[in-house]
């Protein structure tokens, strides 16, 4: 499973060194030049750049004509097609419509599976997963926090916050859906998968232990950048088991404390052994 984290610009230069590939976020790109200018060096120097969409930043996709200039311009490794959040159809319509009009833009292409219920999220993956290079899950359905209970599962390091804490239900969530996909013979095992985000570090561990983490090829979460911005360090066992409302985003320019930057750097760390 190769790992990505978001990162703030003042950090991109040692990105490099910790990250297996670089993730952009193509809001960015018009208007904030260091950032720019990060990514078109990754591709001269023939770093894989994935494109995203932006739309967990944003709360809708980036406008679909501009997000092809860019990946036209940029020419990323790969790119997220825009969807449309837990809405199967409207996301299925959104790739209809971005790949009629934008068939041979260049780089792999990303689908991400939306929608509300299992059955939702059955028939998107089955309109997705033959248009696609790769497919894309999410951490934050709101399906995961319907239908998963955290009484289900022992978690180390997890006693004291018993039953519901909902990051955990977020991660076992999406490990449950996988599991669920897999057995019903809906997940693609000749494809690539690609998971969006992450709520606590310790889901990464049950991957690096079963079957699941050969169809998964790439990761991409701010999660131990944002807990070390804000003073959070992972705890060897399970990393932490909260999350919180702040996006890497609302740091992107910002410029931190030898601390902030150890604390990231060892979280960087721990999440790296989770996956491994």
């Amino acid at each position: 499973m190769l790992i990505s984290h978001e990162t703030p610009v003042s950090l991109l230069p040692y990105s490099w060194g910790y990250n297996d590939y670089d993730y952009c976020l193509v809001h960015l790109l018009p208007d904030n030049e260091k950032y720019k200018d990060f990514y078109y060096k990754s591709i001269a120097y023939g770093r894989k750049v994935l494109l995203d969409n932006s739309i967990f930043e944003l709360g809708t996709a980036f406008d679909p004509d501009q997000f092809a200039h860019w990946v036209k311009d940029l020419k990323p490794f790969e790119y997220v097609i825009p969807d449309v959040l837990e809405d199967a159809e409207g996301t299925c319509k959104s790739m209809d419509n971005f790949l009629s009009k934008y068939s041979n833009l260049p780089g792999r292409k990303i689908g991400v599976v939306q929608g509300k219920t299992y059955q939702d999220i059955v028939d998107c993956y089955d309109f997705v997963a033959p248009r696609v290079d790769k497919v894309a899950i999410s951490f934050d359905y709101s399906y995961y926090l319907e239908h998963w209970s955290t009484t289900e599962i022992r978690v180390p390091g997890f006693v004291a916050q018993q039953q519901e804490n909902k990051w955990l239900k977020y991660a076992l969530g999406r490990v449950k859906l996988l599991c669920d996909l897999y057995n019903d013979d809906v997940l693609d095992i000749e494809k690539p998968h690609h998971l969006l985000g992450a709520s606590v570090p310790w889901e990464f561990l049950l991957y690096a232990q079963n079957d699941l983490s050969e169809y998964i090829e790439t990761i991409d979460t701010s999660n131990p950048i944002v807990a070390g911005i804000l003073g959070k360090k992972y705890e060897p066992t399970h990393g932490l088991s909260e999350k919180w409302s702040v996006k890497l985003v609302d740091f992107m320019d910002a410029e931190l404390t030898d601390q902030q930057i150890q604390d990231s750097f060892w979280n960087i760390a721990q999440f790296k052994k989770f996956c491994k």
